[in-house]
């Protein structure tokens, strides 16, 4: 079965062929079918903006579509980033990922370690062309280091810091990171559902 990864980054699709591997699947992006359309991300839940790219996409291609909306959540900013994470430091998108982190710290000035909780999380959405809809959610609690470490990694990564490995996101090896990760989490729970589509 083909299923579209509503994505233009080569680097997404590997990672979802590792995370998919052993189901009867030819995954393409929308650059491999020429789709230009893009979808706006006008919802306020990571789950509203994956269902209205997958629902987006399946119907512009006409395939199973796949997409997903993912971001960090900053207890002690009311859940902020959020959905805005890729527009942190920037609505147009303009701003580097180190702009982004960089303000995330300055806005952390003065919390103390132990309210600096946060998580990374995904939902991952996924339209059928019979109408049906499948939506899997995964997240990794962390905590805002209180500056940047690691060279792995991008977005929020070497400011992500995990108690359980004693490092950063971004001081993990990527085998490590691809195995823990919020979007291998829910990529994990939504195998079944793709599963039972593709026997």
């Amino acid at each position: 079965m083909r299923l579209l990864v509503a994505t233009r980054n080569a680097g997404k699709k590997r990672e979802y062929e590792r995370l998919l591997e052993g189901l009867s699947l030819e995954l393409v992006t929308l650059d491999d079918l020429g789709i230009d359309l893009e979808v706006a991300e006008t919802g306020d839940t990571f789950a509203a903006n994956a269902l209205l790219k997958a629902a987006g996409y399946a119907e512009a291609s006409g395939l199973p579509t796949l997409a997903d909306d993912s971001g960090l959540e900053v207890d002690a900013l009311g859940g902020a980033p959020g959905v805005r994470s890729a527009r942190y430091a920037d609505e147009a998108g303009g701003a580097s990922d180190e702009d982004r982190y960089r303000l995330l710290l300055t806005n952390l000035q003065g919390v103390p370690e132990e309210e600096r909780t946060a998580r990374f999380r995904c939902v991952i959405a996924v339209s059928w062309p019979d109408g049906g809809v499948d939506t899997a959610v995964g997240a990794v609690e962390g905590r805002i280091a209180e500056a940047p470490r690691g060279a792995h990694g991008f977005g929020y990564d070497p400011v992500f810091y995990l108690p359980e490995f004693g490092r950063t996101m971004a001081e993990l090896g990527p085998e490590v990171k691809n195995r823990i990760s919020h979007r291998a989490r829910a990529a994990l729970a939504i195998r079944p559902a793709i599963a039972r589509r593709v026997e």
